[in-house]
């Protein structure tokens, strides 16, 4: 997703990871999100799909 500026995809994967993480603090939540973005692999993808991926051994396969 080069083409899409960084605070939009950092604020876009923050949004998706609350949606797993209700009671994180959101400050927080974009933190990892800026981590998430730093990943070459990670920021290749939708912003969305980066944090699912991302989720995927934390919240196990099935999620």
């Amino acid at each position: 997703m080069d083409n899409m500026p960084a605070n939009l995809w950092i604020a876009a994967c923050a949004h998706r990871l609350q949606q797993q993480w209700h009671t994180v603090d959101p400050l927080d939540l974009e933190d990892v999100a800026r981590d998430l973005w730093r990943d070459e692999r990670l920021r290749a993808m939708p912003p969305e799909e980066a944090a699912v991926d991302w989720l995927k051994p934390l919240c196990g396969a099935g999620n």
